[in-house]
């Protein structure tokens, strides 16, 4: 089994990612936290709903301020100067949390507070996603400092869980109706050692789909919460995304960690299975607004694209677990996928605000094309300015925590090779290695390399997608399966080149949505048009793949602004008239998709007509 090396050997040295990192760390986390201040995520684990004014906080608000809690702490394992205020808030939450958790070792603020005779009896609250939740903080949490009563805490509950579940079996359900505690208890399995916990994974695990369960608010399909069949069954990924997303990643941390081969091969079989027919291009899975779903095969719609920034992560999550299985580059291109475009557009340039949807297109007109008088009847499309906080606000620490470990993407190691998985400017020093990359990535694609030390025989490098022929220079190489391969000798300088330029990209003609059309890409990058730059009708716009595409100095953002002439049809009266070649040249001006909605509202669109 690989390992992945972790964010607290690896330091940004400017560029790209450094920049992105420094924004969340100064600004995205204490936006977020003032949000939570504000609406009472961290009040629901001061357990003071008794007090005036205050109610009964929401069932998923533990999970929102254990998700900020655990960004914090990986904050800290980097430098904890600075975050001593941070520190006394989670050190007076888990004082709380002590004085007000049952005598059982139950901790849940939502059900102490609201409604205890209903501890376990409905599947559907989200009580163990939030224990899942509370329980990667503690790790976090106890890492970073040393401190180990909230882990002590959260130990406790999960030995009421186990008895609630498995031992005593006084739960009203079997299995958790949003899945997240499966990962979470591989990560108390592989930092305290104590199979217990890994037991309690491939329990949770095994149950699923072998009984019917009591679902209330989707009672009439069990595919919503992967609960129809077992889950070394499942052939295809269905449901709800983020739930999807992470119960594989938690079979595939199970497995990893129990030798279970069959479950792993389930998980690859789900990994193929999106990235193949599921995914959009921006790295964005979960099609339907109704479910927060999957659906069939290839409907992958852009006006309408829900694509939620929660289930971005989880196949990042989910990517990063498999890449331990093996070295397949498809896990190193999914999570690149992901890095420069879904996971950017779910934040505002300026790190304040969020997106919980990411769709792939806006038109202005169409936003209220329903006409139901009936609120429950719209369908509503997505929101075209990110918000600082949501009523539902799993999304802005998700991104707060998937930052703060950046670092976590880009090596693993197999034996006696290093791989390097993404890149950007940054350092690596471990007991093994010690190795920096200069480079101004993903604004091109030319990399040194320089390694100090290393007892690795070999680092392999990931060929992105995008790369046709990679150039090295300075040391000898060969090309294995989608890796740059060099065998290590002492200390090397050397340079690689993946020869980054625009390109355009089509889907597969089985995705209806873009047919007949082209994405702009440079590098990982996916572009798009904005009606403030291009004053057209979006959709009456072509573009041939012969143009010629130049960049010029894009305006707020670090990457290229894309120029080239394209086509537009001309003017037309009318709703219709007999068909003919009529169109005009007009200049195109395409930005990086992660800035879309960052000024006035306006219309926008990935996938262009091809002229």
């Amino acid at each position: 089994m690989g390992k992945n090396l972790s964010f607290k050997n690896i330091g940004f040295d400017g560029g790209f990612w450094k920049a992105r990192y420094d924004l969340n760390r100064t600004v995205s986390l204490e936006n977020v936290r003032r949000r939570f201040e504000e609406t009472g995520r961290f009040d629901a684990l001061r357990f003071n709903a008794k007090e005036e004014g205050k109610s009964v906080p929401h069932i998923f608000y533990d999970s929102d301020a254990a998700k900020w809690i655990e960004a914090v702490a990986y904050l800290i394992m980097r430098d904890r100067n600075g975050y001593e205020d941070e520190e006394a808030l989670i050190d007076g939450l888990v004082d709380t949390m002590d004085k007000n958790r049952l005598p059982n070792g139950y901790l849940n603020s939502h059900f102490i507070q609201g409604e205890p005779e209903n501890i376990f009896r409905n599947r559907d609250d989200h009580e163990l996603y939030c224990a899942g939740h509370l329980l990667e903080a503690a790790i976090a949490y106890a890492e970073a400092t040393g401190k180990t009563r909230f882990l002590s805490l959260m130990e406790d509950y999960m030995d009421c869980i186990e008895r609630a579940f498995v031992t005593e079996k006084t739960a009203e359900f079997e299995t958790p109706g949003h899945e997240e505690i499966e990962l979470a208890l591989v990560k108390a399995y592989e930092y305290t050692g104590k199979e217990k916990y890994l037991s309690l994974a491939a329990h949770f695990l095994d149950r699923r789909g072998k009984k019917e369960e009591i679902i209330v608010w989707n009672a009439i399909n069990q595919k919503q919460e992967q609960s129809e069949i077992p889950v070394r069954e499942l052939t295809e990924a269905e449901g709800h995304a983020v739930r999807a997303v992470y119960l594989y990643t938690g079979m595939a941390e199970t497995a990893l960690n129990t030798g279970d081969g069959e479950m792993l091969s389930v998980a690859k079989r789900l990994f193929d299975n999106i990235v193949d027919k599921r995914m959009y291009i921006t790295g964005g899975i979960g099609s339907a607004k109704i479910g927060e779903a999957f659906t069939v095969p290839y409907d992958l719609p852009n006006l309408e694209a829900y694509s939620e920034s929660c289930a971005a992560i989880g196949l990042l999550f989910f990517a990063l677990a498999l890449q331990k299985s093996e070295r397949n580059a498809r896990y190193g291109a999914a999570i690149e996928r992901v890095m420069y475009n879904n996971l950017l557009s779910s934040t505002s340039l300026d790190g304040k605000a969020f997106f919980y949807e990411n769709p792939l297109e806006y038109h202005l007109a169409s936003v209220d094309k329903e006409t139901s008088i009936r609120e429950e009847h719209r369908t509503k499309l997505p929101i075209r300015h990110r918000l600082e906080v949501f009523d539902c606000s799993c999304c802005p620490p998700n991104i707060n925590r998937i930052f703060a470990r950046l670092g976590d993407l880009f090596f693993t190691e197999y034996g006696d090779t290093l791989t390097v998985n993404q890149y950007g400017a940054l350092s690596l020093d471990t007991e093994r290695v010690s190795l920096k990359m200069e480079t101004a990535y993903p604004l091109d694609a030319r990399i040194n390399v320089t390694v100090k030390s290393c007892d690795y025989k070999e680092i392999w490098f990931r060929i992105p997608d995008y790369c046709e022929k990679p150039v090295c220079k300075g040391i000898a190489y060969h090309i294995e399966n989608g890796y740059l391969v060099v065998e290590t000798a002492g200390e090397m300088c050397f340079d690689l080149d993946f020869c980054m330029k625009p390109r355009f990209v089509e889907a597969n003609p089985l995705v209806r949505a873009d047919c007949g059309r082209v994405a702009l890409l440079y590098g990982p990058t996916v572009y798009c048009l904005e009606a403030l730059d291009n004053p057209y009708p979006l959709n009456a716009v072509s573009v041939s793949l012969s143009a010629k595409v130049k960049k010029a100095e894009g305006e707020g953002y670090s990457l290229p602004e894309l120029r080239l002439t394209g086509k537009r049809e001309s003017a037309f009266e009318g709703l219709y008239r007999n068909a003919r070649k009529t169109t005009e040249k007009v200049p195109l001006r395409f930005r990086p998709y992660y800035t879309f909605a960052n000024r006035e509202e306006c219309d926008m669109l990935i996938w262009v007509r091809k002229a």
